[in-house]
């Protein structure tokens, strides 16, 4: 098992170890314990067996804020967010955790606003960006306080399996819709489930999104032009994809 200082963990420069104590003691203060939830792959059907574990577990958001997976982020996912249009526009991102994705995203975007659920990682964030290009919103990804037809392009970097259910990921998709401009462009990328990932999500809710499904739910939602990518797996732990949508009204 990967085990990390967290005095030493560092988020686009020195990050205080406040920031990832103080999600995980939110996280024992609200009481989330028990056995991880790991419903069927179909997300547009799937309801949670046990709701309780609604957070990560304090290992996984270690990694997520860990020198290790910022390496990863900008050898991995960097030079496909290069060719996305509209990037160097408005730029929304939906889920940020402890702010890796969106450090590329300030280097590319005029504007970034990262809305994120979690109070005291929405804190964190906002704190050590003050002076960026960035402005974080704690808010829910299903009901954003943001006008409609504003952004030039949405993101959601792993983060759509940590969702309650399938239906709040297609509340997610129609929000997104609403508050993209016309043309705009929505990319994400998540994990293709199996046993590895599972394990990796112990303690945490895991619902899975099925990529063979995903462009019909989309589509749903008012997208269109939807490409679902399954060949650009992360090279140390495979098993990811990538999709792109866009806003056509």
């Amino acid at each position: 098992m990967c085990q990390f200082d967290v005095k030493s963990v560092v988020i686009g420069g020195w990050i205080p170890a406040r920031t990832v104590e103080s999600a995980a003691r939110i996280r024992r203060n609200a009481g989330a314990a028990g056995k991880a939830t790991f419903p069927a792959v179909d997300a547009e059907t799937v309801t949670l067996v046990d709701d309780t574990n609604r957070e990560m577990n304090e290992r996984h958001l270690l990694y997520l804020a860990s020198p290790m997976w910022a390496a990863e982020l900008r050898t991995d996912l960097l030079p496909w967010l290069k060719t996305v249009p509209g990037l160097d526009g408005d730029v929304l991102e939906i889920g940020p955790g402890p702010g890796l994705t969106t450090d590329l995203l300030r280097e590319l975007a005029t504007a970034v606003t990262a809305v994120e659920v979690d109070a005291g990682l929405a804190a964190a964030l906002k704190e050590r960006s003050a002076a960026a290009n960035v402005d974080v919103v704690h808010g829910d990804g299903t009901a954003m306080p943001l006008p409609p037809n504003r952004f030039s392009v949405a993101t959601c970097f792993s983060m759509l399996h940590h969702m309650p259910s399938g239906q709040d990921q297609d509340r997610l998709f129609a929000e997104v819709h609403r508050v993209l401009r016309p043309d705009g462009v929505f990319v994400g990328v998540d994990a293709v489930d199996s046993e590895r990932i599972r394990e990796a999500h112990a303690g945490d809710t895991f619902v899975p999104v099925d990529p063979a499904t995903l462009a019909d739910r989309l589509e749903l939602a008012g997208f269109t032009g939807v490409t679902v990518d399954l060949s650009n797996g992360y090279r140390d732990r495979g098993g990811q994809f990538r999709f792109t949508a866009i806003k056509r009204h």
